[in-house]
């Protein structure tokens, strides 16, 4: 590897570890919604996973996605057990905004692609996501009749998809000025 490219990795590496530091942290600022199943939260997680693949591409902003989200749960004794599967469930969120953002619209920055591309993120992680809480928390882990289950999913859809706008909105805003900064000061990443 040649000069350049190691400051690249390395650059982008870096950026990674502040991304996923910035998705956990997002996670950690929630509100709690009660409900009759247990609990539903609105966060700022998922502006920040979208924002990571929007920054640094598919597997970058996947990782920092994913590593994001998976510490969050480690710190929280109930979600604990399922740091792996938000891990990937978190880190497709990354790898979609991403990819449609650098594959489709080529890396260029304005509301509108980065929307796109965010919203696209979103409904992938939102779909992933009631599949994971049908599945894992509702037949695996409660043990929950079929019935119940999908009661349980219904219950998740207003803060999922609450939580998926607010991506939408806020994530395009940050990239189009971080994109703005980021390449005034020749720190640009791109697809690594």
């Amino acid at each position: 590897m040649n000069e350049s490219k190691n400051r690249q990795v390395l650059t982008a590496l870096c950026m990674a570890a502040v991304m996923a530091a910035l998705v956990a942290l997002g996670s950690k600022l929630e509100i709690q919604i009660p409900s009759i199943l247990g609990s539903s939260r609105f966060h700022l997680g998922n502006v920040m996973c979208a924002l990571s693949g929007l920054l640094l591409g598919p597997w970058w902003g996947g990782l920092a996605a994913g590593i994001g989200s998976a510490i969050f749960d480690l710190f929280d004794p109930l979600r604990v057990m399922e740091a792996p599967i938000t891990f990937l469930t978190k880190g497709v969120y990354g790898v979609v905004a991403g990819a449609v953002y650098f594959k489709v619209f080529k890396g260029r920055s304005n509301y509108v692609n980065e929307a796109v591309a965010s919203a696209l993120a979103a409904v992938s992680y939102i779909v992933l996501y009631l599949a994971k809480s049908f599945f894992y928390n509702g037949l695996l882990i409660k043990g929950l009749s079929a019935d119940a289950a999908w009661l349980a999913v219904l219950e998740r859809v207003p803060s999922s998809v609450f939580n998926g706008v607010v991506a939408v909105i806020f994530a395009p805003i940050l990239g189009v000025a971080l994109h703005k900064a980021l390449k005034a000061a020749r720190l640009e990443i791109g697809p690594v």
